[in-house]
This record gives structure tokens, C-alpha cells and sequence, in this order.
């Protein structure tokens, strides 16, 4: 039986390509829980692919993730802007993204943040390591300019990213993205699949047995 305090985990990166490519997945998993399981939480939590770096990604970085993202292409149909590897001088570097979604998610519009990267990053050919990406996204969901600057260097903001690093690595994840759900003082992962919502719906049906 369901308790009140049951929450779905959704562990993502702003980043990940393979969460650009479930997104779809995901916006069907979360309308058919509202329906059938109106009273779960559903909460977004960072995952944090890559630290703060300012060093070009190395050749063989970029090509294995230029191959991921023919791959997902082909098995998901998602689509991807791939002249983004020709325009932009690519940095293994998402951190600053991940803070720029914390700080979307105080003003309650994290989810539109990271919609917002993800189309610049993956349709637009335009690097979410680089603060001007971020802030242009940040100012395309309302928020205001300077405040985000201001935030986004702030020590507070990193150490409020850092904690919640350390609490998504206890969690039973192998990637990004990830569903956990935390029901009854277990964390239980929950079986993505990136074709159909019902294998996750059923998993946590079960689990709140």
C-alpha cells in the first residue's frame, strides 16, 4: 500500500544525450502516472556527467559521442543538430548546465530549463558548457539576467549542487537517465524503458504494492 510520502526520482543531466532522446518517453511515463497514480511526487534530481573544465574535449571524446548520438538517432528517432560538432569547440563539461537547472528550479521552472538547453545543445548547435548558453536559456524561461549571473558563480549555488551529488550517488542508478522511487524507506530503481512508459508504470505499480 501506497504511503503519502512515495516520490519518483528523476535522475538526469541537462546534457545527457540519451535524456534528450527518452524526453518523449518520459513526457508520456509522467501523464499516464498523473492518471493513474495521481498522489506520486515526482522530483528532478542532478546527476552531474562531467566536472567544471575548460579544456577542448579530445578528439576520440567527440567522436564516440558524435557515434551516441547517431545511435539514438537511429533507434529512437530523435532528432539532432550534428553540425554542432563542426561549429562548436566542445568542453567534457556539464556542471555549469546542471547549476543553471538548480537555479531554474528555485524560480519553479526547471523543467522549462532544461528543455531550453536541450534544444540549444542538440538542435541548435549550441554549447550548454558556455555561460553565454546558459544565460540565454535562463533568460528565455523568465529569468532575470543579472540575477542568474549573480547565482550561477555563487559559491552557496555549488555547494547546494554538490550535496546533491553526493545524495544522487547513493541512489541505486547505473546512468542517466534513471527513475528511482522512494516508498516505505526503500529506494527501489524502476526499469527505464526508452520505447514504452507502461514497463516503468508497471514496475512502479508493483513496487507500491
Amino acid at each position: 500500500m501506497m504511503t503519502n510520502s512515495a516520490r519518483l526520482i528523476y535522475v538526469y543531466d541537462p546534457m545527457c544525450s540519451w535524456c534528450w532522446g527518452y524526453r518523449p518517453t518520459w513526457l508520456a511515463l509522467k501523464e499516464q502516472l498523473a492518471e493513474q497514480i495521481p498522489e506520486l511526487t515526482i522530483e528532478y534530481q542532478l546527476g552531474g556527467l562531467a566536472p567544471d573544465s575548460d579544456v577542448p574535449m579530445p578528439e576520440d571524446m567527440q567522436q564516440f559521442l558524435a557515434k551516441t548520438w547517431h545511435k539514438i538517432e537511429e533507434q529512437l528517432g530523435t532528432e539532432f543538430n550534428h553540425a554542432f560538432w563542426q561549429e562548436c569547440q566542445p568542453r567534457r563539461s556539464t556542471y555549469p548546465a546542471c547549476r543553471a537547472c538548480l537555479i531554474a528550479r528555485e524560480f519553479g521552472v526547471e523543467q522549462q530549463m532544461i528543455f531550453a538547453l536541450q534544444q540549444a545543445y542538440y538542435l541548435q548547435a549550441k554549447n550548454p558548457s558556455d555561460h553565454d548558453t546558459l544565460i540565454d536559456a535562463a533568460v528565455s524561461v523568465g529569468i532575470d539576467k543579472t540575477l542568474f549571473i549573480d547565482r550561477l558563480s555563487s559559491a552557496e549555488l555549488n555547494q547546494a549542487f554538490m550535496t546533491e551529488l553526493d545524495t544522487v550517488r547513493q541512489l541505486p542508478i547505473r546512468g542517466f537517465p534513471s527513475l528511482v522511487l522512494q516508498a516505505n524507506g526503500q529506494y527501489i530503481g524502476i526499469p527505464l524503458d526508452y520505447h514504452n512508459p507502461k514497463t516503468s508504470v508497471d514496475a512502479i505499480t508493483q513496487a507500491l504494492q
